[in-house]
């Protein structure tokens, strides 16, 4: 069954790219697009997409509609992805996309509309519950001051940038030519050295990206 898709912009440009997008993979599928917050919920409701890709500012006000649509669709939609596209980095869009937990949530930059493999990526990852962290996004949101995060080396960082991109040990370690039991004991350390401890309420590796993002 192929990943079915509802897209929201208010641009017809932006809905036109992801609609060929989509049309490009065979595993996706576009059942809706909207141009403003209220067609989007009410896409939700009535096609039952498994992800939404929305832009953060859309009608009515143009502020952050993609956010409060992604709060909304959680709360009556919990098992549906969202990927939102955002034309600048913000902080706060960041926190509250991913304040209630990163499964199925994804944030990247509009740019990454133009880069179909990328765009593709996020949503079959929140599809299957993942998250994606674009990593300019990452790169912007990291907040220095954290003692913890002082404590990883320079390559530890660098897989923890990867995991907050969404990559499995196999794709981290293709990414920065590691083996996967390389890239296994520097995700090993990263959870010592950041006070990261099993939870079944929240995986680590999501606790690990937030910690990188500041979000903890």
């Amino acid at each position: 069954m192929p990943i079915r898709v509802v897209s929201a912009d208010d641009s017809y440009l932006i809905r036109e790219v992801v609609s060929r997008l989509v049309d490009d993979e065979a595993d996706l599928e576009l059942v809706a697009a909207a141009d403003d917050m209220e067609s989007l919920l009410q896409a939700v409701k009535q096609d039952q997409p498994d992800v939404v890709v929305t832009d953060v500012r859309m009608p009515p006000s143009s502020t952050d509609e993609g956010i409060r649509a992604a709060e909304a669709i959680r709360g009556f939609a919990p098992a549906v992805g969202v990927v939102v596209l955002s034309q600048f980095v913000r902080r706060e869009y960041a926190m509250r996309l991913f304040g209630y937990g990163a499964a199925g949530r994804a944030y990247l930059l509009k740019d990454r509309v133009a880069e179909a493999d990328q765009l593709a990526h996020a949503i079959r990852e929140v599809a299957r519950g993942g998250s994606v962290v674009d990593p300019l996004v990452v790169e912007e949101l990291m907040t220095p001051g954290d003692g913890r995060l002082e404590r990883l080396t320079p390559r530890e960082r660098e897989v923890l940038r990867e995991m907050a991109r969404g990559l499995n040990n196999a794709g981290i370690g293709e990414s920065l030519v590691l083996t996967e039991r390389a890239v296994a004991k520097h995700i090993n350390s990263i959870f010592a050295k950041l006070d990261l401890r099993e939870n079944e309420a929240q995986h680590r590796r999501v606790q690990a990206v937030l910690v990188y993002l500041g979000a903890s």
